[in-house]
């Protein structure tokens, strides 16, 4: 019989499946996809060799394997959490400030909720966080002004490292009274016609923009008929519900108009989905503080 092996992940994952008696909650609770919190019990029962819970009508009950899992997994957890709490108290993690950088999107739409998350675990940890241009976060980061950032393109310097964070696409945004709104898409040429809004030079968004209409076979976005460059993605969205133009924004940043109708999303016939990654970065010359090496875990993690 092959040896029983686990880890500590998955055993949490499935103390909060038993204490949560849902597997959606629990998926909440450790941030996690239902279908990836069904997958890491699939492994651990794998692993056990023995079936650790059952479907009772809604709810999830431990079996017999699984009560006797739970019962020395919950010991587990408690010895990490307070072998957790003995390391930050000797680290100094029980006060500190971390300084943060985002570019527009990740700045503006996900970072807040993740650094109220961040706070619910180290709550005398201080967070500040600057949003600007991706090539500002970089800026400030060589300069020491800034510990970590996340971006939407990769770094240019060779002394930022970085690591994939989330996905992210970029579609084309029209308003609601716009004549394009009865189509389901439009052509490159069509697009090249149209008022278009910029965004500012520097902008992660810009730069990824301008290589997919290069792969197109255009000159980059210096083929687009400019009709403003604004500094922000709310500011581009605001240009296109007054009608100055339609531009190319994140699907993160307009989910929300979208759903309500303010915005239409329209494809691009002659151009492939623009996908693209936002990056963690921090200067490898530097020696990280305690604080910043647990948001930088923390970012890493909210990413798996």
């Amino acid at each position: 019989m092959p040896s029983i092996d686990f880890d500590l992940r998955q055993l949490e994952i499935f103390c909060r499946v038993v204490e949560l008696k849902s597997f959606s909650k629990a998926a909440e609770a450790v941030y996690l996809t239902q279908a990836s919190v069904s997958e890491r019990i699939a492994g651990l029962e794998n692993s056990v060799g023995a079936r650790l819970l059952d479907r009772l009508g809604r709810q999830i009950v431990p079996t017999k394997a699984g009560e006797l899992l739970y019962r020395h997994a919950t010991k587990l957890m408690d010895m990490k959490k307070n072998l957790r709490q003995e390391m930050e108290g000797f680290l100094g993690l029980k006060h500190g400030e971390i300084s943060l950088g985002g570019s527009t999107i990740p700045g503006e739409y996900i970072l807040p909720g993740l650094i109220g998350r961040f706070y619910q675990q180290y709550p005398n940890i201080s967070v500040k966080l600057t949003v600007s241009d991706t090539a500002e976060i970089e800026r400030l980061i060589l300069q020491g002004r800034l510990e970590l950032g996340v971006i939407g393109s990769k770094p240019l310097s060779k002394e930022l490292i970085h690591s994939d964070l989330w996905r992210d696409e970029l579609v084309l945004v029209v308003n609601a009274g716009h004549r394009w709104t009865l189509k389901k898409t439009v052509s490159v040429n069509e697009l090249l016609e149209e008022p278009f809004i910029l965004r500012e030079d520097g902008s992660g968004t810009q730069t990824i923009l301008d290589s997919a209409l290069r792969a197109a076979g255009v000159d980059g976005i210096h083929s687009l008929k400019a009709a403003a460059s604004l500094g922000s993605s709310t500011a581009v969205k605001e240009g296109i519900k007054s009608g100055i133009g339609v531009s190319i924004l994140s699907l993160r940043a307009v989910e929300t108009e979208i759903k309500s109708g303010v915005l239409k999303a329209i494809n691009i016939k002659d151009l492939p989905p623009i996908k693209r990654s936002f990056y963690l970065i921090r200067d490898k010359r530097r020696v990280s503080s305690p604080a910043c090496r647990v948001m930088f875990e923390f970012l890493q993690s909210s990413a798996r």
